[in-house]
Formats: C-alpha cells, sequence, structure tokens
C-alpha cells in the first residue's frame, strides 16, 4: 500500500461500491486499488500528462493500458453511473433522472493529442467536449468530437449509450443549435426534446435556463 495519500484517492466507501467490476483472480504486479486506479483519479483530478505520475502510483504506461481497456469494455460508464445515483438518492430522489440536459463546449488543443479541427465560430483549432448532465449538474454522458463538427451531428450518439443504462428519462432540454435532431430523438429514443429559448429581447447578461446547469458543470 501507498504511504503518500492524495484527495483524489478512493475512499473505503468508494472502493466498496465499484469493487464488483475489478474482481478477478489474477495476480498483477500492481494493486488495482492502490496502484492503478488511484492513478486514474490523480490523472482526472490534476490533469497532468500521464508520463508525468508520481512514483508511488503504477507506472503510467501500466495505469493508461487499464484507463484505456476499463473504458473500452463499459466499466467506467458504469462507475460513473454508480456515482451519479449516489447523491440523488442522498438528496431524497430516484436514482435515475426523468430529464436531462445537454450542452456543448469548445476545448483548445494541440497538432497532436486526438482529434481535432478547426471552429469557424471561435475561429481556433480545438475539439468539443458534448456532455448530458441531470438538473443537479451530475454527468450521465460525455464524448468527445472534432470542433468542426456540429453539436447535431453528435447528438444521438451521446445520448444512445445514456438510454441504454438509464430507462427513466422521458425529456432531453437543449439550446437552439440542436433544433435539428429532435425528430431523431423522439424517434430512436422515445424522449421528448425540449428546445429551451434565450431572452434575446434582454439587453442586460442573463443565463438561459437550464443551460446554466452545464456551465456549472463544465466549471
Amino acid at each position: 500500500m501507498r504511504q503518500k495519500r492524495y484527495n483524489s484517492d478512493l475512499t473505503d466507501l468508494q472502493w466498496k461500491q465499484i469493487k464488483r467490476y475489478f474482481t478477478t483472480n489474477r495476480r498483477r504486479k500492481y494493486h488495482l486499488r492502490y496502484h492503478v486506479l488511484v492513478a486514474i483519479l490523480y490523472i482526472v483530478k490534476t490533469g497532468t500528462q500521464w508520463r508525468m505520475l508520481p512514483g508511488e502510483f503504477a507506472r503510467w504506461r501500466t495505469a493508461h493500458y487499464y484507463f484505456r481497456q476499463s473504458r473500452e469494455e463499459g466499466r467506467i460508464r458504469c462507475i460513473l453511473s454508480i456515482t451519479c445515483r449516489s447523491p440523488r438518492r442522498r438528496a431524497g430522489r430516484h436514482g435515475e433522472p426523468s430529464a436531462l440536459i445537454i450542452d456543448c463546449q469548445s476545448v483548445p488543443s494541440t497538432r497532436a493529442g486526438g482529434t481535432s479541427s478547426f471552429d469557424a465560430f471561435n475561429k481556433v483549432n480545438c475539439r468539443k467536449r458534448h456532455i448530458a448532465i441531470d438538473t443537479q449538474g451530475l454527468l450521465w454522458g460525455l464524448i468527445v468530437h472534432a470542433a468542426g463538427d456540429h453539436e447535431t451531428q453528435w447528438a444521438l450518439q451521446l445520448l444512445a449509450p445514456v438510454a441504454s443504462r438509464i430507462s427513466r428519462v422521458e425529456t432531453v432540454f437543449a439550446h437552439q443549435a440542436y433544433q435539428g435532431p429532435k425528430e431523431k430523438l423522439d424517434w430512436e429514443l422515445g424522449w421528448k426534446h425540449q428546445i429551451v429559448e434565450s431572452d434575446e429581447e434582454s439587453s442586460e447578461f442573463s443565463f438561459d435556463p437550464k443551460r446554466w446547469i452545464g456551465e456549472r458543470t463544465y466549471g
């Protein structure tokens, strides 16, 4: 077990909730909880490079291998669902939401490091992170794509995996840029697609209804 502790480390209760997704009889050089999973959480928390992992974690190549494997096998999505259900239940709400909010944000990127393209609106080479959250701001879905692609091209790809994990959703809120996929979402997912109108008549700064929750999640 590692001697130094970080605030990104798993607590005993958190490990108990996700342990079943990592049960195996395979012998490993590194302990999954104390060396690998906490290394992945450290990367997520700090935003540092994989190669800059401190020495008390597993080697960065090992941590990155388990991260890719867990993502491809759907384990990360399962963990995401658990971490969203728990705070909802603690707040006295149903574990699954009945409404989701989708939003998209452009993030500057370099020439290397994944898919990116030129965003004509922001006039910068970047990628977009596309999120699906509930009204509490909890993250239920995430997808990253080139900034040159319009939001409507990826809305269904974002929401389809969410629909496979939760069955209680009835409504999806989105801003005016999502006018295009309304019929497709209604037909393929059976969800009501509601466009949130902004107050264009006001000359003062104002929060768009529902959309400010997405901005808070990004923050």
